[in-house]
């Protein structure tokens, strides 16, 4: 199978209907491990797909041109998802030469045994010629790799852009005005915030060097390819690139009888109590309620990425938080989200343990703390309660500040 971008330049990849997981992100709509072929006076692979699927990959080229008529195939990144196949795909390839940066190919190394690999290693300011078109490169160093780059095809005006504007999804469309423009925005936002988010400095430089270059095309290497909505998903990395603010509260907890659970219902009674509160043309504030155990890991950090405060509540186990709240809090913390204000609260029986802990993790992540800590010892009160109403309402109303930064 493949699909036509532009004339000679076709996607040959692999659309991943069963993978649920990769690396803790939930690919609850599979996944597709895009490469492309560039055929011209010479003809060049970029990028190729996951292990399993090499030889999906070699049928897809054979479709389009001969496997002795590959000259180059370019590696933009070496993680496993993208270079898992060139172990085959070299020995299939008889007159193909690797083409990538020197850390791309110290990295390759470590995973295979590349001694009888043509490797021709590439500098940002080089260019690869294929006759009447010319490839250039750019490094974009821990976005999210320290070896990723990107490929720019400047006669049709094509960026591959590597994992840059990606999303998770399996799919028979090859292109964004295939889609729901808000579905895919909501899915290359969840890729974001998963994978991405660490990196945002990195990213803002990366998109001053893609603003200047003509665009009408950004095939990633997930995903649906932008052709239609370029100025939608620049738009968009900006904004979460640059950590832009949303009026928005998110309640995660972690619940063993209901305490805990009582008392972040309550919280959000008092972000609807705030919002009743404005002038009818005010926007309300946003909140989402999450109760960590039923949630993913993938959805709580794309929920996080763009709001600014956070309840954070836990029953006590065993004189700790519950132990998939300690999970999420592990991953939020990997993920280095910018500064989001927090409480803690939670519940407890014979002895202390769960609200102190997430209290410490909060100053561990250096979140400024905007209430006292509320705890409940077993049922909460009429009194907790009402404090954790009073607490939602100081929530909505920092988030609205925030917001308007």
């Amino acid at each position: 199978m493949w699909t036509e971008l532009k004339k000679n330049i076709d996607w040959v990849g692999y659309a991943d209907w069963n993978v649920r997981d990769f690396h803790s992100y939930d690919t609850r709509l599979g996944a597709t491990y895009n490469a492309y072929l560039i055929r011209d006076e010479k003809t060049a692979l970029i990028d190729t797909v996951k292990a399993p699927f090499a030889a999906n990959l070699l049928q897809n080229i054979r479709e389009r041109t001969d496997l002795a008529k590959v000259d180059y195939v370019v590696c933009n990144h070496a993680e496993m998802d993208h270079s898992g196949a060139l172990p085959e795909i070299m020995s299939q390839l008889p007159g193909a030469t690797l083409v990538c940066n020197a850390k791309c190919r110290d990295t390759l190394a470590a995973h295979f045994d590349i001694s009888s690999w043509r490797i021709r290693i590439i500098s940002p300011e080089d260019s690869l010629n294929l006759g009447t078109r010319t490839l250039s490169f750019v490094n974009i160093p821990m976005v999210h790799w320290p070896e990723s780059m990107v490929t720019y095809l400047p006669n049709d005006a094509i960026l591959f852009s590597n994992d840059a504007f990606g999303q998770h999804v399996a799919t028979t469309a090859r292109f964004d005005d295939q889609w729901n423009i808000h579905d895919i925005l909501s899915e290359a936002k969840s890729y974001y915030a998963n994978i991405v988010t660490p990196y945002g400095r990195q990213v803002l430089k990366t998109l001053e060097v893609v603003r200047g270059l003509k665009l009408e095309v950004i095939a990633p290497s997930h995903g649906l390819i932008w052709r239609k909505y370029i100025p939608e998903i620049l738009s968009a990395y900006q904004d979460w690139a640059s950590g832009k603010y949303r009026a928005r509260v998110g309640i995660l907890y972690d619940t063993m009888w209901e305490s805990t659970g009582k008392m972040a219902e309550a919280i959000e009674s008092g972000i609807y109590d705030f919002n009743g509160s404005l002038a009818a043309d005010s926007a309300p504030v946003d909140a989402v309620r999450l109760h960590v155990r039923k949630s993913t890991l993938t959805r709580i950090a794309t929920e996080m990425l763009d709001t600014p405060v956070v309840a954070l509540g836990s029953s006590t186990l065993n004189a700790e938080m519950m132990p998939q709240m300690a999970a999420v809090l592990t991953y939020i913390k990997g993920l280095k989200f910018r500064e989001k204000s927090g409480l803690a609260f939670g519940s407890y029986g014979w002895g202390p343990g769960g609200p102190e802990a997430i209290q410490k993790w909060l100053e561990l992540v250096k979140y400024p703390i905007v209430a006292d800590m509320i705890k409940s010892k077993y049922r909460p009160t009429p009194e907790v309660l009402e404090q954790c109403r009073q607490a939602g309402r100081n929530l909505a109303e920092l988030a609205m500040e925030k917001a308007g930064q």
